[in-house]
């Protein structure tokens, strides 16, 4: 184990700790990584609790299944691989029936073109087929590579780039439509 404190440490040198038995590795992981998480759920979910819900059946996920880790990829694409895979299987298996909220959680300062420019984003990318909404997510949204994406979606580069781009040619024409309805 590593003599350097928690916080200093890597993100594999903590997994690896965790799984040598540090009690307390895998909660600097949690921490460092919550948020990212959450908001990886809430923009696959569209859904406050049921994102919580996910993000808690992920980290309780990665904390069982740590030592399955094999570090071909980050850890935090091993970790948005197992959110979105907490995610997709709830959204399957619940089928949730709610709408939209008719707000956005923007920033309150925020101009109000700007909060109806986020709800037309988001009506549209809710119509994308899910495999383009999610591929968009990743990439275009929380930053994620091509290859990290393809990672945590578990298909080819070239399965993401062609997803990406047909998401993004319908969300253009989406967004041209009047009020975004056909």
């Amino acid at each position: 184990m590593s003599s350097l404190p928690l916080r200093e440490q890597d993100d594999r040198a903590l997994l690896r700790a965790h799984v040598e038995g540090d009690p307390d590795a895998f909660g600097e992981l949690f921490r460092r990584h919550r948020d990212r998480m959450w908001a990886v759920a809430l923009r696959t979910t569209r859904n406050r609790e049921l994102a919580s819900d996910c993000v808690q059946d992920a980290f309780i996920s990665a904390f069982r299944r740590a030592g399955s880790y094999r570090g071909d990829a980050a850890v935090t694409t091993w970790l948005h691989r197992i959110v979105v895979n907490a995610c997709l299987d709830r959204l399957r298996r619940d089928k949730p029936t709610s709408e939209l909220p008719e707000h956005e959680l923007a920033d309150r300062h925020d101009a109000e073109s700007s909060v109806d420019t986020r709800l037309d984003v988001r009506e549209a990318l809710e119509r994308l087929p899910e495999g383009q909404r999610m591929a968009l997510i990743l990439v275009d949204m929380h930053g994620l590579s091509v290859a990290e994406a393809a990672a945590v979606l578990e298909v080819a580069e070239g399965t993401v780039k062609s997803r990406c781009s047909r998401g993004r040619d319908a969300m253009a024409e989406l967004l041209r439509e009047p009020s975004g309805q056909p």
